[in-house]
């Protein structure tokens, strides 16, 4: 059995950092209800050591007992962690890999170092331990975004996928406990709709009168690898564990076979990237915000952070109008600022059409976040209702990259052509089928169709595929458009139980 990790009691804080209490506290079960917070035990479940089966059933696994130290003293240090990167967690984290991910400046793919992979695994566990292991630099590629921009992505080399993912799961094991329950980018057990569905509940039943939607300048590009140690040191002791980290955000990356070193950020696309943002943005802004409202706000506050992208709802304009401006300040402590075009304060609840009129202005504003814009809308029965549709600037990217898709394919069989983009549909109703957005999810059904036949009409200057063929292509490859997703309050009232209030 592994030995159980050592710790040092409560240290100095490095920087200036607001001291607050974490809203997962004392009385964690409550708490957890109230902010939309699953369970945090799913995060780790696998054993370190073999176990008889009745030993399994008792004790709690290596990384079970990390958590329940972690929980138990929120100030304390953990000093002995790399242990627990064994060869059967790296051989799971392997497993976890995708198969068919681009390779890294190595050119070393999933199945390459499948070949011989016990003699991998054992190798790459023994340079990680006695200090020998060296990160690689990722492989910088440029993928376009919804405005045209385009996103540098860094591709790491399988073998610090592989360990980035392992340490990534131990780490997870402490952080889970601290982490605040309004925070849910990149977070086991959490997803996209479980932050839609707290966001969209906060505004149906507190009094949201006003929308903040908070967007970080080049987040990702602009985390100060000082601060970020600084904040992992906080709770990580072991300096093997911090080396590592050091490791892989001095890496550099190489583009265009030109090697540049990076003064700050960490590589969208690296695995550890979403766990060192939430760390970043854990003590930048969560303890921050969580402060803040329960000292100067004088109405409601309510928080919803996945990854990035900020949106706060406010009961009066004079909260929201402070906390933006001590929030622009606050980032900028830490290198960071918001977005001047992108940063939006709207009316926006279910006061805010009558509001709107009262003042002789048009329809409220509305916002988009995670996909979805949020739109102040009546009911048939006419009352308010917060109507969610798909946002039509990221609808548009998606169609042109369909139809550029489909110009590749055009001379594939019908057959191939009809699967691979029965899977875009489907995976794009799976996301978007919320309910108020089924208008939104027939028309891309539509125009998916619509692309489809002009993809087939330029397959020959004398193709006759005529409409009425295409019709029935699309009946019999195309998922029908329906909603899939309940109301929002219905899922988040069966994630948390329904035992409190949502913050």
């Amino acid at each position: 059995m592994n030995p159980k990790p050592t710790m040092h009691g409560p240290q100095k804080s490095h920087g200036p950092i607001v001291p607050t209490k974490s809203p997962n506290n004392v009385a964690s079960a409550t708490a957890e209800a109230t902010e939309g917070r699953g369970p945090a035990a799913g995060n780790t479940v696998e054993q370190n050591a073999s176990r008889t089966l009745r030993r399994e059933s008792t004790a709690p696994n290596a990384l079970e007992r990390v958590r329940q130290a972690a929980c138990k003293d929120r100030k304390a240090r953990f000093t002995a962690l790399l242990h627990h990167v064994t060869i059967d967690r790296l051989r799971a984290a392997y497993a976890t890999l995708t198969r068919r991910a681009a390779p890294g400046i190595d050119g070393v793919t999933w199945a390459d170092y499948g070949e011989g992979l016990e003699a991998r695994l054992a190798d790459l566990h023994g340079r990680l331990h006695r200090g020998a292991y060296r990160a690689k630099p990722s492989r910088r590629v440029f993928i376009p975004k919804p405005d045209g921009r385009l996103r540098p992505l860094g591709i790491a080399a399988l073998e610090d996928k592989i360990v980035q993912r392992a340490v990534v799961e131990v780490l997870n094991a402490i952080y889970e406990v601290d982490f605040v329950g309004f925070s849910y980018g990149f977070r086991p057990g959490r997803s996209q709709h479980h932050a839609l569905d707290a966001l969209a509940t906060a505004i149906n039943r507190r009094k949201v009168n006003w929308v903040l939607d908070a967007d970080i300048r080049g987040f990702y590009d602009a985390i100060d690898h000082g601060w970020m140690v600084k904040f992992l040191e906080h709770r990580i002791a072991d300096k093997r564990i911090v080396r590592l980290v050091k490791k892989w955000l001095a890496a550099g990356v190489l583009e265009d076979g030109k090697w540049s070193s990076v003064a700050e950020g960490t590589p969208q696309g690296a695995t550890v990237s979403p766990l060192l943002a939430n760390v970043y943005l854990h003590y930048v802004f969560d303890l921050w915000v969580e402060q803040w409202r329960r000292r100067h706000a004088n109405g409601d506050v309510v928080v919803v952070r996945y990854a990035d992208d900020l949106v706060l709802g406010f009961q009066q304009e004079s909260d929201a109008r402070r906390l933006h401006l001590d929030l622009d300040a606050r980032l900028r402590q830490f290198h960071l600022e918001l977005h001047p075009d992108k940063t939006r304060l709207v009316r926006f609840g279910r006061n805010a059409a009558a509001e709107q009129r009262a003042r002789g202005l048009g329809k409220p504003a509305t916002f988009d976040f995670l996909g979805f814009t949020h739109i102040c809308a009546k009911s048939k029965a006419g009352r308010y209702l917060l109507a969610r549709h798909s946002s039509g600037k990221r609808m548009r990217a998606k169609l042109h990259a369909l139809r550029g898709e489909l110009r590749k394919r055009m001379h594939l069989p019908i057959a191939e052509q009809g699967k691979w983009l029965a899977s875009v549909v489907r995976g794009y109703i799976a996301y978007h089928a919320v309910p108020t957005n089924i208008r939104r999810v027939c028309a891309f059904r539509v125009e998916a169709t619509r692309s489809w036949h002009y993809a087939l009409r330029r397959r020959s200057q004398r193709d006759r595929t005529t409409w009425e063929r295409t019709h029935r292509l699309a009946e019999r490859w195309l998922p029908k458009a329906r909603i899939l997703h309940p109301w929002p309050e219905q899922r988040f009232d069966a994630r948390t139980r329904g035992k409190s209030r949502v913050r």
